[in-house]
């Protein structure tokens, strides 16, 4: 019994890095330019896919760099092409935009790389358990755990000890007031929104060497990510990283007894969140009343 726990808890623990990963990029997003993307899943399947195509050519350490800059790159030209053209327009503009483009991102990846599954190799060195009685516990999992914990880390002081990282968080709070200062509030944006998809792609190349590449495989993930947001608060990215882990872990605990209640149990955390805490484990007042 106690190995079937641990094995949930490290699956739910997984799980819930990568809803951290898709959350905090979604965040980034929502608190600076007020836009609901919901192409951010479609951007971590680019960015596995990339890291497929590129890993014959860069080796996999090459294609693991190189995916999610890619990724971050596509992110600011979609921006620039069409992002920006909606910021001055109502919120459901955003919306619709960014659902549309889900699609097509879909679509672009059924047919370049087809409709089936695929393999995303990992280094023989990453394959192995760490022992037989552990074996749910493999080099992959705790590279897929320090990678996450030095991307966020580095996410965190890049806001906190960076002049850009203190502009943008300044700007989720006024953005008028950065713009008075004289600040360019359109690269601002720019750089914020490729930085979140930046943070997409970086998931997709780690989710596509734990669970394989689909061109289906961020929508399980994208909505969770804002279920993520909203239990850790609207505005709060440490909300949003206790969110993550939150939702994740008790999705994988509540299937060691219930398993048909592992997705239900996120819908009923936030359900309890928002009737007894309407902005969030550590949003800020007013951001979700």
């Amino acid at each position: 019994m106690l190995t079937l726990i641990l094995f949930n808890l490290t699956n739910g623990i997984i799980l819930g890095l990568f809803y951290v990963l898709m959350a905090l990029g979604v965040s980034l997003i929502l608190n600076l330019s007020n836009v609901i993307n919901f192409a951010h899943g479609n951007f971590l399947a680019l960015g596995g896919y990339f890291a497929f195509s590129l890993a014959p050519y860069l080796g996999y350490w090459g294609a693991f760099v190189v995916a999610p800059l890619l990724v971050g790159v596509i992110g600011l030209i979609v921006e620039q092409t069409m992002i920006k053209r909606v910021y001055p327009r109502p919120h459901v503009y955003s919306l619709l935009l960014t659902f549309g483009l889900a699609f097509i991102i879909q679509d672009m990846c059924r047919t370049i790389w087809g409709v089936n599954g695929l393999p995303l190799s990992i280094p023989n060195a990453l394959n192995s358990p760490l022992s037989n009685e552990f074996f749910f516990i493999t080099g992959y999992r705790i590279f897929l755990v320090a990678v996450v914990i030095v991307a966020v880390a580095a996410l965190f002081a890049f806001l906190g000890f960076t002049r850009v990282g203190t502009r943008i968080r300044a700007g989720t709070f006024d953005l008028d007031t950065v713009s008075a200062l004289g600040i360019n509030i359109g690269l601002l944006r720019a750089f914020n929104f490729a930085l979140g998809i930046g943070l997409a792609g970086l998931a997709g190349v780690l989710a596509g060497g734990q669970i394989g590449l689909n061109p289906n495989m961020g929508d399980d993930l994208v909505l969770p990510a804002f279920i993520a947001i909203i239990i850790g608060g609207i505005g709060s990215l440490t909300g949003t990283l206790i969110g993550g882990l939150v939702i994740g872990i008790a999705s994988a605990v509540t299937s060691i007894w219930w398993s048909a209640g592992s997705e239900v149990i996120i819908y009923m955390l936030m359900v309890i969140i928002l009737v007894a805490r309407p902005r969030g484990i550590m949003g800020e007042e007013g951001m979700m009343t």
